[in-house]
């Protein structure tokens, strides 16, 4: 799941570009070979489903698309997001403000006040300063912007989900017409600005299922500039690739890291470019790194589910301990992966297995009782419906996961681009994680239908709930060590969901929060200006409570987490000189060949 920044600027260069190395030995090979009346009519166009095509008479099912009466108007936040989720909304509103007029009335007499003040020039009404749209002098200096400028933001104060997504919609700075900059732009270009605009948005609606893109992902190769911290291929089976990472350090720890990644994106946001990937900081500092990469499924791997990948990730810890000469393994995963992890490590201790020694689990979410943005919309019925979007196709499209993300942050991900695209007639930024996060993957239909159940059930919280290859979970069952990361800003997996984590464990647990958002909390570079990070060793029932008494570091939380997996990896040897072994040999190198899936 992601949640990308755009950038304020192109970054440096050198952590795009492919790391140079010398070769040796057999870690190289050779180089690698996407009104009432009115709502009554509305509700008798929303009941005639049989007469909308598949995918509309589906999200159709999700009462009125807003998650049934009573529900908060937002999107399906496991279907998508578009004018049928808009029209419910509308609907909803509509019916809201019938039944209760009187809300609607007691704030007229402000709302007219505060236009009169607009329209004389005396309102104080101003954007934030974070508000990036506004910041032409125009919208200050000229008077007709200005009132533009100020009806819209105090109109817009207060608004349900998809009203304010109307809202941001329509702001002055999204047309060509009340938009200072590109008016300037188009001038000075003589309206080539917006010739190439449209070029773009013609190519968007063709190729982007309509949104503006939000990454020229021209500079960007994987294999060539992304992905590219040197091994090789050890394992392959139809779930996954296993990738034994070339050592950096003189001395390696005896006990390696096995790192499973989301089954909802592509690996490489961890090993991103050279500079800023987490395997080869791990690698510098004499981890062991063994990484999964999950094949990308098609409609014939519509039955892979949990269990399918929970045993395909047991297979692969076990070629590791062959390799390694390790009895047992420390894990680590990240969103959908570390929930991944925190059941085979539940598993293991409950079966006295001994193969994790250690799990580490990033900005995951265990406990759904939380404000997760994502979660606001969901109820049986919206459920329901996304479960007969992927049932119909044998798998949901990454694509439409990437949408409601996107959505639930519209200015940034969305209008931001679609100005700087369209109406300025700009290329979008090129920037490597932008790049990835356009690269999605597949969710299997049985994959995605246990998520769901997972999540809106809260099956994690419940011991015995979830069964995985014939196993009850019950996370208590976790005596293993943990090391569990959140981010301050997420609003996809808040910190204080992945807090909960460490109130559900046995083990002992140590809790770090990094100061920014989900994608950015998993590639934090040490080398990434105001990065920082929150310890505290005194785990409260309450998070805020341990907030209020954390201290703050200054860098990446990586360094605190290699200064924890150190003593857990076991003593120092020599590092491996070759990849894999005599039963595992070496094959492609790596990213390997499902990262092209």
């Amino acid at each position: 799941m992601t949640e990308p920044t755009p950038p304020a600027s192109t970054p440096d260069p050198s952590h795009t570009a492919a790391a140079e190395a010398t070769p040796s030995s057999d870690w190289d090979a050779s180089p690698h070979p996407q009104m009432q009346p009115v709502w009554d009519h509305v509700d008798h166009l929303v009941d005639r489903q049989e007469d909308f095509p598949d995918d509309l008479r589906i999200a159709f099912d999700a009462e009125n698309l807003a998650g049934g009466a009573g529900a908060v108007v937002g999107p399906s936040p496991f279907v998508g997001f578009g004018v049928q989720d808009a029209i419910g909304g509308l609907v909803t509103l509509g019916r809201e403000s019938l039944r209760n007029p009187r809300a609607l009335l007691s704030a007229a007499p402000r709302t007219a006040a505060e236009l009169v003040k607009i329209v004389a020039g005396q309102s104080i009404v101003s954007p934030d300063q974070k508000d990036k749209r506004f910041r032409d002098s125009a919208w200050q200096d000229q008077r007709l912007l200005r009132r533009i400028m100020q009806a819209y933001l105090f109109l817009g104060a207060e608004v349900e989900f998809v009203i304010g997504l109307i809202r941001e919609g329509l702001a002055p700075t999204n047309s060509i017409l009340t938009n200072p900059t590109a008016i300037k732009k188009a001038q000075e270009t003589k309206g080539k600005s917006l010739v190439r605009g449209f070029g773009r948005l013609v190519r968007d609606v063709r190729q982007n299922h309509g949104m503006p893109a939000q990454v020229n992902r021209e500079p960007f190769h994987v294999g060539i500039n992304l992905a590219v911290t040197r091994g090789r291929v050890i394992y392959r089976t139809d779930a996954l690739e296993i990738l034994h990472y070339q050592p950096q350090s003189e001395q390696v720890g005896t006990r390696p890291m096995v790192i499973v990644p989301p089954q909802v994106n592509k690996y490489y946001a961890l090993d991103l470019a050279p500079g800023r990937s987490m395997y080869e900081y791990l690698l510098q500092h004499g981890i062991q790194v063994f990484g999964i990469s999950w094949r990308n499924p098609t409609a014939k791997e519509r039955h892979w589910d949990f269990s399918t990948y929970a045993e395909a990730t047991l297979d692969a810890i076990d070629v590791v301990r062959e390799v390694s000469g390790s009895p047992d393994v420390n894990v680590m995963g990240g969103c959908a992966g570390g929930m991944m992890v925190a059941i085979l490590a539940a598993m293991d201790a409950a079966r006295d297995e001994q193969r994790i020694h250690s799990t580490t689990m990033l900005v995951t979410l265990l406990d759904s009782r939380t404000d997760a943005e994502i979660l606001l919309f969901a109820s049986p019925k919206t459920v329901n419906a996304a479960k007969k979007l992927s049932s119909k196709r044998g798998y949901l499209e990454g694509w439409r996961m990437a949408q409601v993300f996107a959505w639930l942050r519209p200015n940034e991900l969305v209008w931001n681009y679609w100005v700087n695209n369209y109406l300025l007639g700009n290329e979008p930024p090129t920037f490597d994680i932008l790049a990835w996060n356009a690269d999605t993957t597949r969710l299997p239909e049985a994959l995605h239908h246990q998520l769901l159940d997972i999540v809106i059930h809260n099956q994690l919280t419940k011991p015995g709930s979830l069964n995985i290859l014939g196993n009850p979970i019950d996370i208590s069952d976790i005596t293993q060590d943990v090391y569990v990361v959140g981010g301050l800003t997420d609003h996809i997996t808040p910190w204080h969901g992945c807090y909960s984590t460490t109130q559900m464990v046995s083990g002992d647990c140590r809790f770090v929060l990094c100061s920014s958002g989900h994608v950015q909390s998993l590639v934090a570079a040490p080398n990434h200006r105001g990065l920082g990070y929150y310890t505290n060793s005194t785990l409260s029932k309450d998070a805020d409570d341990w907030f209020a008494g954390s201290e703050r570091h200054d860098g990446s939380w990586w360094a605190d987490w290699v200064e924890w997996l150190q003593p857990r990896s076991g003593e120092l040897k020599d590092p491996p000189k070759t990849a894999g072994n005599e039963n595992f040999p070496a094959m492609e190198e790596a990213p390997g060949t499902y990262i092209f899936t």
